[in-house]
């Protein structure tokens, strides 16, 4: 699972980051996974964050005045795709020969993010001296007030370590938030308590932000085991959203993603049904098959498939269509723009779909082959990893249907004209999962009177 899809990022977010245990580390990482899905992002700090080694940044841009700030950094964002802002940079430090980079007013990260060259600012809002667990001082974090996501981060490897200063910035504080004493072994539900803490992660949270707290250093299944009694500790508190269990500097960066209510996340099924067959000459959907007609088959085997609900879109001749799903619990709804396009029936189905939807499956109802087997497939494979893209695959060949995250239902309602989701698919790269289905089923639609020939045959 990708960074993004476990915070569930969207386009335009304000992300700060905050507490101990790598948040530098994570930010780059998010920053680096945007951007290499065409995003353009700005990372930033309100404090002061370690000048980056060299590489280790696309590009950095010291601009003390707002407005040279504002000029430059449209073309660095279309050259570099991500790029690392300060107000400046200190001497360098005589005990590490390094420097300071001194952060941005809070409240220029909101122009920032106003910008239209930017899809989404990263900022780091406090400091933790390379420690795993930390406390806040009175005068941190400096969270910006058009933050929308919060992410606490705490290091798992702070489980059984005594509370000191070699695990924990400002140990004395820490001991304090959780009432306990200075070098008491740190338990999992010490540690989530203090993420779940209003002085502790949760510190100057804007009312509007989500939660969500990134426990880091999960390596192995005893850490996984911890970090899991970390999240349900922060669960406690009825700020958090979720909480998502990784390392960011692993190569797959997100390990679980752990949920408040509902741990398998809610799909709906969208079946594409208005089209008018001009190429077969009849309409497909009311055709024989099986004792029913085509389209009857095809939702019959999406409502056996374990999807949590089933949308169907029609449009040519949607009264006779609907007659004949009559008695199904299947919500219909008629895009009465259909003949302008297939992205007109995925605009219809996406504003039908539940609000609980964490996903849709577009299902075209011309599949007769498919098989509810198939869909669980898909979906078991997207409720275990939360890809933004699901397609199965048959001996190297995508077919359908094909699964999107809520992520994109933006970018899908976007689309215009006779195209469907499958333009995202290259757009998306490396956020798109591959399930070898064995199948030839999801390869297998009528288009032509021949067709259906072939498939009654």
């Amino acid at each position: 699972m990708r960074l993004r899809e476990a915070f569930a990022i969207r386009r335009k977010e304000v992300v700060a980051l905050v507490g101990a245990g790598g948040k530098t580390t994570l930010m780059y990482r998010l920053a680096g996974e945007l951007a290499a899905a065409g995003w353009r992002v700005v990372v930033t700090t309100t404090t002061r964050l370690r000048e980056p080694a060299a590489g280790q940044v696309p590009a950095l841009l010291l601009a003390a005045n707002a407005d040279d700030l504002l000029r430059c950094l449209p073309d660095l964002l279309s050259t570099h795709g991500w790029v690392l802002v300060a107000a400046r940079a200190t001497r360098r430090l005589p005990s590490t020969g390094g420097r300071k980079l001194v952060g941005i007013p809070p409240d220029l990260v909101g122009r920032l993010a106003a910008l239209p060259e930017v899809d989404a600012v990263l900022v780091e809002a406090d400091g933790a001296r390379g420690r795993s667990v930390k406390a806040p001082a009175a005068y941190e974090p400096v969270i910006p007030a058009s933050t929308t996501l919060l992410v606490p981060v705490i290091g798992v490897d702070a489980v059984g370590q005594p509370l000191s200063r070699a695990i924990a910035h400002r140990p004395r504080r820490v001991a304090a938030l959780l009432g306990v004493r200075l070098r008491t072994l740190l338990t999992p539900e010490l540690l989530g308590a203090l993420l779940g803490q209003a002085q502790g992660g949760l510190k100057s949270a804007p009312a509007r932000a989500r939660i969500v707290p990134f426990v880091n250093k999960v390596e192995g299944e005893e850490r996984l085991g911890a970090a899991r009694q970390i999240a349900a500790a922060a669960l406690a508190s009825p700020a958090v959203e979720r909480v998502v269990l990784g390392a960011a500097q692993a190569a797959e960066p997100v390990a679980e993603v752990v949920n408040r209510t509902s741990p398998r996340p809610y799909v709906s099924a969208v079946v594409l049904a208005a089209g008018g067959s001009r190429r077969l000459g009849r309409l497909k959907q009311l055709l024989p098959w099986g004792g029913q007609t085509m389209l009857e088959h095809v939702v019959d085997v999406v409502l056996a498939s374990a999807v949590d609900e089933v949308v169907v879109v029609l449009g040519c001749q949607a009264a006779a269509v609907q007659r004949a799903l009559a008695g199904r619990p299947v919500r219909g709804v008629v895009n009465a723009a259909w003949d302008e396009g297939l992205a007109t029936s995925l605009h219809a189905g996406l504003a039908a779909v539940s609000p609980q939807a964490e996903a849709a499956l577009f299902v075209l109802g011309d599949q007769p082959r498919l098989t509810a087997q198939t869909i669980n497939r898909l979906l078991a494979h997207y409720r275990a990893t939360r890809r933004s893209i699901v397609v199965p695959v048959y001996m190297g060949q995508r077919g359908n249907p094909v699964l999107f995250a809520r992520l994109l239902f933006p970018e899908l309602l976007a689309l215009q004209g006779d195209v469907g989701g499958r333009v995202l698919l290259e757009k998306q790269g490396a956020d798109v999962a591959e399930v070898d289905v064995g199948s030839e089923e999801i390869l297998v639609d009528v288009d032509t009177l021949e067709d259906y020939e072939a498939q009654v045959r």
